[in-house]
């Protein structure tokens, strides 16, 4: 029995060995083909494709060193992993970023396929075709953007002549920010007139103690021009006549202006030098009682690793002049498409995906600013910013041309910003300085 059992065992193996060989000498086209891919599997490949139509696109990103910059810092990596778009971020201060944009669009070498661009920046933009009106993409793509929700106040951060050649991206208002302890120490509540602020900031300067009344901006440039401009505004007055053209040197300018160089005597040392960094330095370094400014920095007071004023300071509606009207200067960003970008639709891409209401409350809460009513007016948000609703006021009654948006703004801007800051420290009168800044306005203008 064991004997016959082993030879049936061992004509086994023989057959196997031999049914081996023969499959391993069939020739390649005798081997069985690899299965086909089910319809199915097939069916689901083909969406995933078309939910990236973009995948594999390159775009750069010129923008503003705000503090928005580090809400791009956090999303962009979430949309390139949702869309496959790529997207490079440059980062510039503010006269870097206007050169380097102009550079760019004047030799139409279309190193920046996007861009922060300025509100003043717009009718620049327009009328030299700089970048793309986006108003086709918006008309297309309407259903999909919640136009309704952007405040209307946001839509002066890139429209001009009725066309849209900015996107909004980051809305500012100009509001007063207040050390709330030192004003409970002295029972004060925040000034609603210019003439209570300058009275406070009077009052609440003690150079002795190394503790100031008020932070201005002052540095000859871009800042002292936009902070003048602020005062005009709340003084009800304009640097523009009814017909748009330039009247910088009104009596109603020139004591304005000097009431602006009264408020530098209550000022830390070397305001006349500040820029907007410098401001925001010598108040989140405790030194100043009071500073008007752009929204966008008050989450940054809470934050213990750049303020020595943590739960010392509120916000309130920029002070205006006693019998006007309330109007609170408005200003920010929008985010353009250069018109010599070859991904146009790429960047539209990411423009409706960041400013899209579901991202929105992810920028916020990554330093970047609103545009939406939604935004706004949502509860969560509401609780980890406790000063939205003076946003949001500000917002509704927002002035966004108080710093004209002509093409010819940078012209206005940069006269006065040497002849103001010339008026500041000494050098001539603010009649003179005012006059002249509308001669050089008008003879750049002819």
């Amino acid at each position: 029995m064991h004997r016959k059992s082993s030879r049936l065992a061992f004509l086994a193996l023989l057959m196997i060995l031999a049914l081996l060989a023969t499959q391993c000498a069939a020739p390649p086209a005798q081997q069985p083909a690899a299965p086909a891919a089910p319809a199915g599997e097939e069916a689901s490949q083909a969406p995933a494709a078309a939910e990236k139509p973009f995948a594999g696109t390159e775009l750069v990103l010129a923008s503003m060193t705000d503090q928005y910059v580090a809400a791009f810092q956090y999303l962009i990596p979430l949309f390139e992993e949702e869309t496959g778009i790529k997207v490079t971020l440059d980062p510039l201060g503010y006269v870097d970023l206007y050169q380097k944009l102009t550079a760019d669009f004047v030799g139409h070498t279309g190193n920046y396929d996007l861009m922060t661009v300025d509100i003043v920046w717009t009718g620049e933009y327009a009328a030299n075709g700089y970048t793309l009106p986006l108003d086709d993409f918006m008309e297309r793509d309407k259903d999909q953007l919640a136009l309704d929700d952007i405040m209307p106040v946001s839509w002066t951060l890139g429209e001009w002549e009725g066309k849209h050649w900015a996107y909004p991206l980051a809305g500012y208002a100009n509001v007063l920010n207040y050390r709330k302890d030192v004003f409970a120490e002295k029972g004060l509540e925040p000034p609603k007139t210019q003439e209570q602020l300058l009275e406070y900031a009077k009052m609440l300067n003690d150079p002795e103690n190394d503790f100031y009344g008020i932070a201005l901006l002052g540095a000859k440039g871009p800042a002292v021009a936009q902070d003048y401009m602020v005062f005009v505004q709340q003084h009800g007055s304009s640097i523009l006549d009814e017909n748009g053209k330039p009247a910088i040197n009104t009596p109603k300018n020139v004591e304005i202006l000097e009431f602006f160089g009264k408020l530098f005597d209550y000022a830390p040392p070397g305001a006349t030098d500040y820029w907007w960094d410098q401001r925001e330095t010598a108040f989140r370094s405790g030194k100043v009682a009071m500073m008007e400014g752009w929204s966008i920095a008050r989450a940054g007071y809470e934050n213990p690793e750049i303020s020595s004023v943590v739960g010392k300071v509120d916000i309130a509606l920029a002070p205006v002049a006693e019998g006007m009207e309330p109007k609170y200067g408005f200003g920010g960003w929008g985010i353009g498409i250069n018109a010599d970008s070859e991904n146009a639709e790429a960047a539209w891409e990411f423009i409706k995906w960041l400013t899209s209401p579901e991202i929105q409350k992810e920028w916020i809460r990554h330093d970047g600013a609103p545009i939406r009513r939604s935004t706004l007016e949502d509860p969560e948000l509401n609780q980890e910013y406790p000063w939205f609703p003076v946003l949001l006021e500000s917002f509704e009654k927002g002035d966004g041309d108080y710093r004209p948006r002509i093409p010819e703004y940078s012209i206005i801007q940069d006269a006065l910003g040497t002849t103001v800051n010339a008026y500041l420290v000494g050098e001539m009168t603010a009649q003179e300085a005012l006059d002249q800044a509308q001669a050089q306005v008008e003879a750049a203008l002819k």
